[in-house]
Formats: C-alpha cells, structure tokens, sequence
C-alpha cells in the first residue's frame, strides 16, 4: 500500500485499515507458526503497511 493511498483516506477509513491490517498480520502471524505461510515477506509488508497508516493517524492528531 503507497503512502498516497494511506494519506487519502479519511480518519474513519484509516481507523477501519488499521484493524483489518492487525487481523491480517495475525493471521499471517498464525500460518507462519503452523508453517502454512506461503510468502514470509508477507508478515514485513504487513508491518510496514500498519506502521504507515499509525504514522498518518499520528501526524493528523498533531494537526489538530
């Protein structure tokens, strides 16, 4: 996800990415322990993925 994307969207929408991201990163999380994970990459392009979207929520707070 490009930090365009992210910085579009609105609060609410961030809120909801946010969670559904934390869902993905534990599922992912899940099939890496039971050796189920396709694509080990998957689990840093999910961390980024939060820490980008954590980033936007915290500069908007600081705007405001």
């Amino acid at each position: 996800m490009k930090i365009k994307e992210i910085k579009d969207m609105t609060d609410a929408e961030l809120k909801v990415k946010l969670t559904d991201l934390q869902k993905e990163l534990f599922q992912l999380r899940f099939n890496h322990a039971t050796g189920q994970l396709a694509n080990p990459m998957a689990l840093a392009a999910c961390k980024k993925d939060i820490a980008r979207v954590k980033t936007v929520i915290r500069e908007r707070e600081l705007r405001a």
